[in-house]
């Protein structure tokens, strides 16, 4: 079985990035008896200048967007679009736009215990701020969210307390920038290619079967190359 990876870059705060997420993982379950496919989430901050505390969340939307119709419009959209994918968004329980830098740490510590537990833990922070309306900014919450991914809550808060590993999630997310990501969620296949935006699953079924396809054509070519050396 071919083995794929997928490094997705996206922002817990991005609707558009739990989306990919739910459509991401439809697409690996309509592979599962082609590919072995191994995810890693990768950080990305929207606003990297969102205050500590976080700010007003309608506020900042209708700002951002252009009036509250234009929010209504997009929240509209979404939850229809989330509604197919197993999303119950609910954005009139959003109060805050927090920072995510503390999210993206969480999600760093998550992925040194394992890809499943990240994948619990992303998930989680997802669920929490889109259809709970919880403020993942806080730490409380995040402690919470990591211990019920099955993280030490004890060893995450002394994380925390160190302040762990803020500049290498910072200097990961301006790799991506330099990378030329500008927008997520971006799923970079193989470190080779990017498939931008939440793609329905159909589409991201399509990508991995095209690059496990051209991973096999490449090994068939260096084993010839060997044979012809020989």
């Amino acid at each position: 079985m071919e083995n794929v990876t997928i490094d997705v870059v996206s922002d817990v705060v991005c609707p558009w990035c739990y989306l990919g997420k739910k459509r991401l993982e439809q697409a690996i379950e309509a592979v599962a008896d082609e590919l072995n496919v191994s995810v890693t989430f990768r950080p990305y901050q929207l606003n990297p200048e969102m205050p500590p505390q976080g700010v007003d969340h309608k506020k900042y939307l209708a700002e951002k967007l252009g009036g509250k119709d234009a929010v209504d419009r997009a929240h509209g959209m979404l939850s229809d679009l989330g509604h197919e994918a197993g999303i119950d968004f609910h954005f009139e329980q959003i109060a805050l736009s927090p920072n995510t830098l503390d999210a993206h740490r969480l999600l760093r510590w998550a992925a040194i215990e394992g890809p499943d537990v990240q994948s619990r833990v992303s998930l989680a922070l997802f669920k929490a701020y889109f259809e709970d309306g919880r403020n993942i900014g806080d730490r409380k919450v995040l402690l919470d969210i990591a211990e019920s991914a099955g993280m030490d809550r004890a060893v995450v808060t002394a994380l925390y307390s160190a302040g762990a590993d803020v500049d290498s999630v910072k200097e990961e997310i301006g790799l991506a920038r330099q990378m030329g990501v500008t927008g997520v969620p971006c799923f970079i296949i193989d470190n080779k290619y990017a498939v931008m935006g939440a793609q329905t699953a159909d589409v991201l079924v399509e990508a991995l079967r095209e690059v496990a396809a051209l991973k096999r054509a490449e090994s068939a070519a260096g084993a010839c190359q060997v044979a012809v050396q020989a």
